[in-house]
């Protein structure tokens, strides 16, 4: 037999257990032709000239090209020394370790060559889909073509040509520095088995899900002002990032063994079968991938964070828009109103038009502040309010009363309200202590009066003449007046829009339409991108941890052999392993999730106003796709059952 009829020989021999690193290979290959091509698509101008869009995805590229190369490099190590058995066993029929290596090279280059170009492929005929996406998500109008684009496809060969030379001299350096005997020892040395767990490693353990709590409970205090400087702030983002990443190591490292001993101890000895094979796994597997499941816990929490956090912004914007801009169309000057309402009826678009005076009062509301102002770092005497009168707001207030409406989401967890107290407006002759009774949810003005969050003081008509008429000026806006224009007909908001985007109106002028649209572009793009790349880690973690248990399943071969002798069937075994791929998949992602729900928790209001429903909508997503990498474990643990006897 010459040397190219082993390279064939082995290569169908190894076909099958290479089939989902092939797969993956393939699937990196056509993630990353697709994006770049992505970045080279004509079509792309629009959304390139408003939002940078190039330079967001180039910077995403990079970070794609670590993901799949540390992927390819580390599912390689784990193939390489699957293969030491058979790399010995040339090495005893007289191969030299340069023509092991040149075997390897050559058997590997088929199949990544094989794997490169049906990736390539696959990303070709897939970018139009992706494009389509990307232009639905960020609201470009733009015809996405079929596009394929040299530039992108040397690019693609450069990065991934220079993959596999890091994986050649992995494995070069591998092959060199092994003997014959580390050679046939390496399998069975990849795991560190511990029978008895010591009183260091239940510390350990103990002290992990210490320090995760620590980071919680931080992570929930961060913004509710027990932290008022910027140091502090810093300082308290690093501690959360240190001890929820170092209590995730060790919860790995001891926490898990600790637990499923005292499950095992409750048993008092009693195991069946089903317990053997998921609990005594895991409590010596767990330990010696500590820090593989860390990594892949963290990149996991931060991916879902990102991605919720951005997904929270892109569901919030029509509500945000609402909340700054409450009408329609918010003007500043009379002129600027009278303009656009000249223009909507020569285009019979009919509308309501609705003008609210505004003025800016000095107030003191110590009494009614949860937060001391001390902590925050604010001058009592340099707090100021918009103040409007009750017939603008359409409601009854008492003279001695005022009613506090539009209080932003992000303010009330800075400077949270009592639901009760005294309030004290002020203007240059007068003191008006006010009883405040009520906070209203609607936002009556432009979120340029509010200073971008502060809630509008409503009072009674004679209250609100005084302080305008005794108004000080050097706290005063540059207009007193908003002016609200809202169209009749949801039909014609967008024609209506296109008008207000026709014309060159003050720099106080908005689009209720136009803001949303906005927000939603820009936090399309970077949600876009954060999927990309959350995604692709997906696929690759779940990739790597299916390889280990793939590992695992043939070391044990054995055991499932001498079970099945005693006469365990083939379903007894496979519910065990079906509760240990439950655990080995279960546990990263449900850490990963409870990283990323504290994560979001503590600072979601500073994207949007909802939270529940897109953090649950990309959770349930991530776990859905995420599961499929278990269940295939599982269906490769049959296999290993079935041939086990």
């Amino acid at each position: 037999m010459n040397i190219n009829q082993l390279i064939f020989r082995n290569l169908k021999k190894n076909l099958s257990h290479y089939s989902l690193y092939v797969f993956a290979l393939i699937f990196s290959v056509a993630l990353y032709f697709a994006f770049v091509t992505l970045q080279f698509d004509p079509s792309m101008d629009e959304a390139k000239g408003s939002i940078k869009g190039a330079a967001a995805m180039k910077s995403a590229s990079i970070l794609l090209v670590a993901i799949v190369a540390i992927f390819l490099l580390y599912a390689n190590n784990i193939f390489i020394k699957r293969r030491s058995r058979e790399i010995g066993l040339f090495q005893l029929i007289g191969m030299t370790r340069d023509k092991i290596f040149r075997l390897l090279s050559a058997e590997n280059l088929l199949l990544y060559i094989g794997s490169l170009l049906a990736g390539i492929a696959l990303g070709f005929s897939v970018s139009k889909l992706i494009l389509m996406i990307l232009f639905k998500v960020i609201g470009v109008d733009e015809l996405a073509a079929l596009h394929f684009s040299g530039k992108a496809l040397v690019q693609t060969l450069i990065v991934f040509g220079a993959i596999y030379v890091l994986i050649m001299l992995m494995n070069y350096s591998f092959i060199k520095r092994q003997s014959i005997l580390n050679l046939f020892r390496a399998t069975s040395v990849t795991e560190t088995r511990v029978k008895k767990i010591s009183a260091a490693e239940i510390v350990i353990g103990l002290l992990g899900i210490l320090l995760i709590s620590v980071g919680y409970y931080v992570s929930s205090k961060l913004f509710g002002g027990d932290f008022a400087t910027m140091n502090s702030l810093f300082g308290a983002m690093i501690l959360i990032l240190a001890s929820v990443i170092i209590g995730t190591y060790l919860f790995y490292k001891g926490s898990v063994r600790f637990i499923t001993n005292l499950i095992r101890k409750s048993k008092n000895g009693y195991l069946n079968v089903n317990q053997v094979l998921s609990l005594s796994s895991i409590m010596f597997r767990m330990k010696s991938n500590a820090l593989l499941l860390t990594i892949i816990t963290t990149v996991s929490a931060l991916a879902i964070g990102l991605l919720s956090l951005s997904y929270i912004s892109y569901y919030s914007a029509e509500k945000s828009a609402e909340q700054s801009v409450p009408d329609h169309f918010g003007f500043s000057t009379v002129q600027d109103a009278d303009r656009f309402t000249e223009m909507l009826k020569s285009k019979d678009i009919a509308y309501s038009e609705k003008k609210l005076e505004v003025i800016q009062a000095a107030f003191d509301a110590t009494q009614i502040l949860d937060t001391s102002l001390d902590t925050l770092k604010i001058d009592p005497k340099a707090m100021v309010m918009p103040v409007i009168s009750e017939q603008s707001a359409g409601l009854d207030v008492q003279k001695d009363e005022v009613i506090l409406s539009g209080y932003d989401d992000l303010m009330q967890s800075f400077m949270a309200l009592k639901s009760s107290g005294n309030i004290v407006l002020k203007d240059l002759k007068n003191s008006f202590p006010l009883n405040y009774t009520d906070m209203h949810a609607k936002h009556y003005i432009d979120y340029y009066y509010t200073s971008g969050g502060l809630p509008v003081a409503i009072v009674d008509d004679s209250v609100f003449q005084s302080l305008k008429q005794n108004a000080d000026p050097k706290i005063q806006k540059k207009t007193s007046i908003y002016i609200g224009v809202n169209i009749n007909k949801k039909s014609q908001i967008e024609e209506a829009n296109s008008l207000f985007l026709s014309k060159t109106f003050g720099e106080l002028s908005h689009s209720q339409l136009d803001m949303s649209t906005t927000q939603k572009r820009n936090m399309g793009m970077i949600m876009f991108i954060v999927a990309f790349l959350g995604l692709t880690f997906l696929i690759t973690s779940g990739c790597i941890l299916y390889f280990k248990q793939m590992g695992e399943s043939e070391e044990e071969k054995g055991s499932y052999t001498i079970l099945r002798k005693l006469g365990f069937t083939q379903g007894d075994l496979l519910r065990g392993l079906q509760a240990k791929q439950l655990f080995s998949f279960g546990i990263p992602l449900a850490v990963g999730l409870l990283h990323s729900y504290f994560a979001v928790r503590s600072g979601w209001f500073l994207f949007g106003t909802e939270l529940w429903t897109p953090m649950f909508i990309v959770m349930i997503m991530y776990t859905v796709l995420y599961s499929i990498f278990g269940l295939l474990s599982v269906l490769y643990c049959k296999k290993v059952i079935r041939q086990a006897l």
